[in-house]
C-alpha cells in the first residue's frame, strides 16, 4: 500500500505530456499554452483618443478659449494633417491623435458653432490620450507556456496578432460508474437503487482543469460488461473506474482491467477517504481508479487527478495542488493510522489571516458537506488530537 505522497509521486514518474499541437484561437479556449506569446506588435500602435471630443494642443484649451476645427478623425481614417495654433481636430474614442496635439477635450467641455468650438471647462493638464504600446509593446512576452487559456489570455493573443497558438490537446478523460444498484438522474428507484451522481461532478472537475469528459456510463457487476466499456474506450488518454475496486464478492474492476492488459502501478493508497485508490497504465492509456463512495472519490479527484491533468498538458503536477495555513475553528480527533482529509469552510479574518472550519459529518458517502468546503484539512497519520486554534495544512479546492 502507497502513502498519498508516494502514489503521487508514481504518477507524475509516468504520466509524459501530450504533444503538442497548433489550433486556432476559437478553438483554444481551456486549452494550456505549450509556447509563449509574445506580442507581434505594439497596442495601440499610435497614440489614440481615449474619448470622444477634440484633438487639440493643451495650451490652447484655456477656459473660454475659442478653436477653429480642421477636420476629423473618425477611428480607422487618421488625421493626415497636423494641428496649428488655435486648431482643434473632431476625434472619436480609438482614433489615432493627430500630430501637434497633446490632449483631448472630451465633447462635454465644449460648445460648438460652426467650424468654432468653445471650451467650457478648465483643462489643467494634458489627458484623454493613451500612449502608443501602454497595453504592450512589440516583442513583450505576455503569456509563459503552461497558462491555462481563458477569455483574457484569448484576448490578448488575439490582440498581439496571432491567428493560432501552440497548445496541448485537452486529454480525453472517460468516466465509468459501476454498480447494479446505480441509476441515472431522472429515475424511478427500486428498493436498494440509488442515484448515479459522481460523474456529474467529475465531468465539471474535468472541464475546468483543461481535459475533457467522456461518458462511459454506468457498468454493472458483471466482468464481461466492465470489459465491454474498457474496449469502447479505446483512443482515450485517460480511463476513470469509479468503485468495484474493494474486496467484496461483487467487486471485479481490477481484474477486468488486468484481462485487458493493465500494468499495475498502486492498487491502495493509506489514506482516509481514499483507500481504494488505484493506478496504472492500459497500452497508451492511463487507468487511475477513484472510491466509489462519492466523497471519497472527489477527495481523490483532487489529490490524484487534477495533478495527472497538469502533467498531460505540460504543467508540473505538483504545482496543481495549493495548499495553505489556516487556524482551527474547532478541536479534531486523532486522524489513526491514516494520512487523512476532512472537508471543511474557510474564512479570511479582518487581519488577512485564514481559519477553517470541519464539516459535523465526513462521512464518505455524503455530498452535502461539499456544498460548504472550500479546502480539505490534511491530518499526517498517527497526528495528536488538535485543539480549536490550531494551525493545519489545507489543500484548497475553490
Amino acid at each position: 500500500m502507497r502513502t498519498r505522497i508516494e502514489a503521487l509521486a508514481a504518477i507524475i514518474d509516468i504520466a509524459a505530456p501530450m504533444a503538442p499541437e497548433a489550433v486556432s484561437l476559437g478553438a483554444a479556449h481551456g486549452r494550456v499554452l505549450a509556447v509563449p506569446i509574445h506580442a507581434r506588435i505594439t497596442q495601440p500602435p499610435a497614440a489614440v483618443s481615449a474619448m470622444d471630443g477634440y484633438a487639440v494642443r493643451q495650451c490652447d484649451a484655456n477656459l473660454g478659449n475659442s478653436l477653429r476645427v480642421i477636420g476629423e478623425a473618425p477611428a480607422g481614417r487618421p488625421f493626415t494633417g497636423a494641428l496649428g495654433l488655435g486648431e482643434a481636430v473632431r476625434i472619436f474614442t480609438g482614433s489615432v491623435v493627430p500630430r501637434g496635439a497633446d490632449h483631448v477635450v472630451i465633447q462635454e467641455d465644449t460648445m460648438r458653432d460652426g467650424d468654432q468650438i468653445t471650451v467650457t471647462a478648465s483643462q489643467p493638464e494634458p489627458s484623454n490620450i493613451r500612449a502608443a504600446g501602454i497595453d504592450f509593446r512589440e516583442g513583450d512576452l505576455l503569456l509563459p507556456a503552461g497558462r491555462l487559456l481563458g477569455a483574457a489570455e484569448l484576448a490578448i493573443a488575439a490582440a498581439a496578432n496571432h491567428a493560432e497558438v501552440r497548445a496541448y490537446p485537452r486529454p480525453r478523460i472517460a468516466v465509468m460508474a459501476n454498480g447494479d444498484e446505480l441509476r441515472p438522474p431522472g429515475s424511478a428507484l427500486a428498493e436498494g437503487e440509488i442515484i448515479c451522481s459522481t460523474p456529474f461532478a467529475l465531468e465539471a472537475l474535468i472541464t475546468s482543469w483543461g481535459g475533457e469528459f467522456v461518458d462511459l456510463g454506468i457498468a454493472p457487476d458483471d466482468p464481461a460488461a466492465i470489459r465491454a466499456r474498457i474496449q469502447a474506450a479505446d483512443g482515450v488518454d485517460v480511463i476513470i473506474p469509479l468503485g468495484g475496486a474493494s474486496v467484496g464478492d461483487h467487486d471485479h474492476m481490477q481484474a477486468a482491467f488486468a484481462e485487458e492488459g493493465l500494468e499495475p502501478v498502486f492498487s491502495k493508497v493509506k489514506l482516509k477517504p481514499g483507500k481504494p485508490t488505484w493506478f496504472g497504465k492500459l497500452h497508451n492509456t492511463y487507468v487511475l481508479g477513484l472510491p466509489g463512495n462519492p466523497a471519497s472519490a472527489l477527495v481523490c479527484a483532487q489529490l490524484f487527478l487534477k495533478p495527472l491533468i497538469w502533467q498531460l498538458t505540460g504543467r508540473a503536477g505538483n504545482d496543481a495542488l495549493v495548499w495553505r495555513r489556516a487556524r482551527l475553528t474547532g478541536p479534531l480527533e486523532p486522524p489513526g493510522s491514516r494520512e487523512t482529509f476532512l472537508r471543511g469552510a474557510a474564512e479570511t479574518e479582518k487581519d488577512g489571516r485564514l481559519t477553517c472550519t470541519p464539516a459535523i459529518n465526513q462521512d464518505s458517502s455524503l455530498l452535502r458537506p461539499f456544498l460548504t468546503a472550500d479546502l480539505l484539512i490534511h491530518r499526517p497519520a498517527n497526528a495528536p488530537a488538535a485543539p480549536e486554534g490550531s494551525i493545519v495544512d489545507c489543500l484548497m479546492i475553490r
